[in-house]
């Protein structure tokens, strides 16, 4: 009888330490078949983004600026979700660390890829990305690409016996072994995609209205004060400095010189209006009215600079009806 009794002690002990154990094998299957599914997503993320990466490096020679621009801006946008999907992958913990390495790995590899953006971006004067993105230290960030590529393309066995039997896919190396040979050579050698910078005075606008008058005269009522405004564009795809200098030189009354000077920095292919600058005069006055910008060449049907004969009307004098 007790014998017996200790053989069933054993025999109900065996059983549940046999579920336990079964139980645990499942658990730890299926969280390894959800970080694969996980990862491997992440993998084709990368793998795809290697190949877009490449494609421009090798071709991006024949596009514009504005386009290749906007297709590298593309690119870097999708490094910030790397980041947070392989946060994801670190839990629960798995054998061999092998969510860590993916992790950590996947951290390495974004701010290698900001580096090489950011060197791209800098070398053709790009407005995008923000020439901040990047890690300026990074001396070698395409070797340190392929370095974590073949790092993970050697670990990624590391569950094909555990619970599961998970497949986890490689990495492909293409940009970085492209951007080691050849860097942006091929790039900076593009005529379409060189800087053509180009400025000019798109519009001026005085207050109160000018009378009719002759061209290049302002013909104004008898006041004390005057409004310029003046509208620059930017013709170039890249940020452009722009300087604006108003000088007034009375040729007659009791006013002496004016002069401002106003600065601004363009965004490609855009325009600014500098608001309406106030400007001291005379009834009766006479002067020359100097508009001038400088930073950059004259963009094609546009001038740098405008010159306008100023005549204020006597006192008393009232505008024609």
């Amino acid at each position: 009888m007790i014998a017996l009794a200790v053989t069933l002690v054993i025999l109900v002990f065996a059983r549940d330490v046999a579920r336990s154990a079964h139980g645990a094998i499942t658990s730890q299957r299926s969280e390894n078949r959800s970080f694969a599914g996980l990862a491997n997503a992440l993998i084709v993320q990368e793998n795809n983004f290697d190949v877009r990466l490449a494609r421009l490096l090798r071709s991006g020679s024949t596009l514009t600026r504005p386009v290749f621009d906007a297709r590298l801006n593309q690119l870097d946008q999708q490094l910030t979700y790397w980041s947070t999907t392989a946060d994801l992958l670190r839990r629960p913990k798995l054998a061999h660390d092998v969510n860590d390495e993916i992790a950590d790995l996947t951290d390495t590899r974004v701010d290698d890829y900001e580096a090489i953006i950011a060197r791209i971006a800098r070398s053709l004067a790009l407005p995008a990305p923000s020439p901040s993105v990047g890690n300026e230290t990074l001396a070698g960030p395409a070797q340190s690409l392929m370095a974590t590529g073949l790092t993970w393309n050697k670990d990624r066995f590391a569950l094909r016996h555990e619970p599961g039997q998970v497949r986890l896919d490689e990495l492909t190396l293409s940009s970085a072994k492209l951007f080691a040979e050849s860097g942006v050579a091929n790039l900076t050698a593009s005529s379409s995609l060189a800087v053509v910078r180009g400025i000019g005075i798109a519009a001026v606008s005085v207050v109160p209205a000018p009378l009719p008058a002759r061209k290049g005269v302002l013909l104004l009522p008898p006041v004390t004060q005057i409004k310029i405004g003046v509208s620059v564009v930017n013709t170039g795809f890249v940020e452009q400095e722009v300087t604006l200098q108003v000088t007034m030189k009375p040729s007659n009354g009791p006013l002496p010189e004016q002069r401002r000077t106003y600065h601004v920095v363009l965004a490609p292919l855009q325009s600014y209006a500098f608001v309406h600058q106030e400007i001291d005069v005379v009834p009766s006055e006479r002067a020359v009215l100097d508009l001038r910008i400088s930073g950059a060449s004259a963009s094609a049907n546009l001038t740098r600079s405008k010159s306008y004969r100023v005549e204020l009307s006597p006192p008393g004098a009232l505008p024609p009806s």
